[in-house]
């Protein structure tokens, strides 16, 4: 097994052999995905580093890795410093970076299958001011070196019922079909597999924890399509349920095809969600390329019936499991012997008896004392720390079930709190039911309400370092666009988006204290309408149902509004998960959902 060091001197070694003096490394795929295939884990093959979010760019004598707030801590522990320099994002970005360090006269390589456009135009710029260039790649020289890269995954594409849809893909294809007339555009490049995959109806397996395959697609403005993938995903069943008006082509033609079929006329292309490779190939073909929004993301994030009527069902049999676990935990984590990687495997194993599981949703992150001080800490066989008593649990998880993916994040103490762990998970929950209560006008984007969830920490000049919620898909993505519950401006996309009815976001604020523990209270919540004094404004429904830890609560601290909504919530958790509970189970949820 070679390690990093030897990686990077292996890629040293190409670039010099390519007549390169840099490399840029993202941590993403050809869709721009946030989670990515093994084939696509460049950034973890190099560095060593496995977050959802980086990059790092080498030169001869330098190399740096670049994340944001979330994984300050992660990154200088799995990342060795004497081979990279950390570097935080936004402060600094790889174009400033290389404005500074690269040589002058050099040549920067990038592979154009995986940047924007945008960043292209911004690292072009930077360097240009050092007299380099940035050039593209024609074979990534990662999968050059990396000698037993994984192969893309040939797992088969399969159909998604009508009846999980809500609604079928001739429809939504006639949709796309007519705002494209609206656009004045003939075709429209959809490269986002959780587009594809909701445009289709149909679902993969080539992602961890998020049921895409690897594919492109084209919709044209008579509502028929082009679908570019691997063959072997290919069967009959899947061709009788795309039809005549989907034709389906080797996802090696791809580039020959948008070279080929659209000269004269306009494409639109989404610059946010497509590489840059697209637009360039385009181009070459003579086609005008219109920069639109992806117009599939829109419409698969504002729910409809059925799928809002599977995810309360996910979401309920999903509360049966976490109540489950969660009074396993209580009876068992003060006895010792058990660790972060034990308790992760008996929830998972709690999933599974359901019958319904296809996967968890991403990787479960179970934090124990300091570790849960990293919002986006995952555990491994190095880091794996014991639940000790007197010590605060974090266990942030989700499955993927047919009907509805899902994602809750309970915080529970083993032994006695302290007065400030109650103190902070109060603040926390204070701000959770901020969010679970508001009413906003129509046309009020998430990024507008993000503060009501702080409030309560920065009374006492505190933070958390991540947005407060995210879309969620309805078996796809658990990180879904375009809307977010997050600062407006900075480094989270999505927070100026107007909030819809039938938009599924998170609600999680948390406290993290480095070095001791971490909170975070976490339900999904659903967009709906209320009247307020005659007029139709927009709110929170809560759809997650499981206990929260009564021992960290201080309800002096809470207002008596705020009081009866965690009465009202468990409530509605005995209601909902009480009813599917029996004997013990049934008994230990009944005392924790008692009126504080």
């Amino acid at each position: 097994m070679s390690t990093h060091a030897d990686r990077l001197e292996a890629l040293r070694t190409q670039l010099k052999d390519d007549a390169l003096d840099g490399f840029v490394v993202p941590l993403t795929d050809e869709h721009m995905s946030e989670y990515v295939g093994s084939y696509a884990q460049r950034l973890a093959w190099l560095t060593g580093f496995d977050g959802s979010a980086g990059a790092a760019a080498v030169l001869p004598e330098e190399a740096a890795i670049f994340t944001d707030g979330r994984y300050t801590i992660q990154v200088r522990n799995q990342v060795d410093g004497e081979l990279f320099s950390y570097e935080d994002v936004p402060q600094t970005s790889i174009a400033q970076w290389l404005s500074k360090k690269a040589p002058s006269g050099g040549r920067i390589g990038f592979d154009p299958w995986l940047h924007t456009r945008a960043w292209v135009k911004a690292a072009t710029k930077a360097l240009a001011d050092k007299g380099a260039e940035l050039v593209a790649v024609e074979r990534n020289p990662i999968d050059k070196v990396w000698i037993d890269q994984p192969a893309p995954s040939k797992a088969k594409l399969e159909p998604y019922s009508q009846n999980l849809a809500g609604k079928s893909s001739a429809a939504k294809r006639a949709d796309i079909a007519a705002w494209l007339k609206e656009e004045e555009a003939d075709a429209a490049v959809i490269a986002a597999l959780d587009s594809i995959a909701w445009a289709l109806n149909v679902r993969g397996k080539d992602v961890t924890h998020t049921p895409v395959a690897l594919a492109f697609l084209v919709v044209q403005a008579d509502g028929t399509a082009d679908l570019f993938l691997d063959g072997d995903k290919v069967d009959g069943e899947l061709r009788n349920h795309l039809g005549e008006e989907v034709r389906i082509h080797e996802r090696s033609d791809f580039e020959a095809h948008l070279e080929g079929s659209y000269s004269g006329k306009a494409v639109a292309v989404d610059p946010e969600r497509s590489v840059a490779a697209i637009e360039m190939a385009l181009e070459r073909g003579g086609a005008k390329v219109i920069a639109r929004r992806d117009p599939a993301v829109l419409p698969k994030a504002i729910k409809n019936e059925a799928e809002i009527a599977g995810h309360r069902a996910a979401q309920e049999r999903d509360g049966v499991v976490i109540s489950r676990f969660l009074k396993w935990l209580e009876e068992e984590a003060p006895k010792g012997g058990q660790d972060e990687l034990s308790v992760a495997a008996k929830l998972y194993a709690l999933r599974e008896e359901t019958g319904e599981l296809k996967d968890i949703s991403f990787d479960t992150i179970s934090g124990a004392g300091a570790n849960g001080a990293l919002p986006h800490y995952r555990v491994d066989e190095k880091s794996n720390a014991k639940l000790e008593n007197n010590q605060i649990y974090l266990v942030d998880s989700g499955g993927q079930y047919l009907d509805g993916t899902t994602d809750i994040t309970r915080t529970v103490i083993v032994g006695t709190p302290t007065d400030e762990m109650i103190d902070r998970y109060t603040r926390v929950l204070k701000g959770h039911i901020a969010i679970a209560r508001a009413r906003f006008p129509e046309g009020i984007s998430g990024g507008r309400l993000d503060s009501f969830a702080r409030q309560y920490l920065w009374e006492i000049g505190e933070d958390f370092a991540h947005g407060t919620g995210h879309g969620v898909g309805a078996f796809l993505a658990v990180h879904e666009g375009p809307q977010r519950i997050s600062p407006p401006g900075g480094a989270y996309a999505g927070a100026d988006e107007p909030l819809r009815e039938g938009m599924i976001l998170s609600n999680e604020p948390g406290f993290y204290k480095e070095g001791e523990y971490g909170m975070r209270i976490e339900n999904l919540v659903l967009v709906v309408a209320h009247e307020v004094e005659g007029r139709r404004v927009l709110g929170f429904e809560t759809l997650t149902f499981a206990p929260l830890d009564r021992r960290l609560i201080d309800k002096e601290m809470l207002t008596p509004e705020e009081r009866r909504w965690v009465d009202d919530y468990h409530a509605q958790v005995m209601e909902k998960i009480g009813s599917q509970l029996t004997g013990e189970d049934k008994e230990w949820l009944e005392a924790q959902c008692k009126p504080l």
